[in-house]
C-alpha cells in the first residue's frame, strides 16, 4: 500500500451539464458519489444515443447552479436552481424547461435518474499533476472545474499511473480506476462566462490524446472526505 496523495477538492454534479457543488464530504454509494447527475434535460423526440441537452448545445448551461434542498437526503431532496440573471426556480418548474428549451432551440423536458446519467463510469478522478502538466503543455493555467471531475487528488503523480488499480480513502471506501476520460467540447467552456475556448480542446488531443483525468467506479462503500489520505493498493 502506498500514499498517492490526498483529496484536495469534491464536486457533484446534481443535473447534467450544470454547475457543480463544492464538497467538503460525500457518500460514494455503488451508483457514484450520491446525488451526482442524478437529473438531466432530454431533447423530446430525440431517439439517437444521446438524448441530454448539454452545454454542447447550450453553453450558458454550465452557469445554471443546482443545489438539493435537503443535501442529507439526494433521492428525494427538492433541487433549487439559481439561473445566470438571478432568478431561481424549482428544477421541477417547467418555466426552467421552457427556458433552456427557448435558449437552445430544442425542446426538452426533465427526467430523474436514480443510478445517474453518466457518459460512461460513474466517478471521474484527476491529480494536480495532471492538471499542472495541462497548463504547462496549454501555455496558460486553466479552471479545473472546465473538466467536471468528482475527485481531485492533490499528487506529484499523473493519475494515468492508477489505471487498472485500486484507490482507497482515509475511510475505507476504495475506487476501481479503470480508464482515461475522453473529452469532448463541455471542456471548451468557461465555467464561469460560459464562452468557449476551442484551444483547450485542442490542447488535450494534441498532448494528451483526447484524454483527461480517469474513469473509476466503486469497489467499497463509504465517505470520500477532503483532507482525506488516498492510498494505492498492491
Amino acid at each position: 500500500m502506498t500514499l498517492a496523495g490526498t483529496v484536495l477538492g469534491i464536486a457533484r454534479f446534481p443535473v447534467k451539464s450544470m454547475a457543480g457543488e463544492s464538497l467538503p464530504e460525500a457518500e460514494l454509494r455503488w451508483t457514484g458519489l450520491a446525488g451526482d447527475r442524478q437529473y438531466a434535460f432530454v431533447q423530446q423526440g430525440h431517439h439517437g444515443r444521446f438524448p441530454w441537452l448539454t452545454g454542447r448545445d447550450l453553453s450558458g448551461m454550465v452557469r445554471y447552479r443546482p443545489r438539493f434542498v435537503t443535501p442529507e437526503d439526494t433521492r428525494n431532496s427538492a433541487v433549487q436552481v439559481a439561473a445566470p440573471d438571478g432568478a431561481d426556480f424549482d428544477l421541477r418548474d417547467p418555466a426552467l424547461a421552457d427556458r433552456l428549451s427557448a435558449d437552445s432551440g430544442k425542446p426538452s423536458q426533465l427526467i430523474q435518474m436514480g443510478r445517474g446519467v453518466f457518459d460512461a463510469m460513474p466517478v471521474s478522478v484527476i491529480t494536480t499533476a495532471s492538471l499542472a502538466m495541462l497548463d504547462s503543455l496549454h501555455g496558460a493555467a486553466l479552471d479545473a472545474r472546465r473538466f467536471r471531475i468528482n475527485i481531485l487528488v492533490d499528487s506529484d503523480a499523473p493519475d494515468t499511473e492508477w489505471a487498472g488499480r485500486m484507490l482507497e480513502f482515509g475511510g475505507g471506501a476504495r475506487l476501481l480506476v479503470a480508464d482515461p476520460a475522453p473529452r469532448c467540447a463541455m471542456v471548451t467552456i468557461c465555467p464561469d462566462t460560459a464562452q468557449r475556448d476551442a484551444g483547450v480542446l485542442r490542447s488535450v488531443a494534441q498532448h494528451f490524446g483526447g484524454n483527461l483525468g480517469m474513469y473509476a467506479a466503486a469497489a467499497r462503500l463509504g465517505m470520500i472526505r477532503v483532507g482525506d489520505p488516498v492510498r494505492l493498493l498492491a
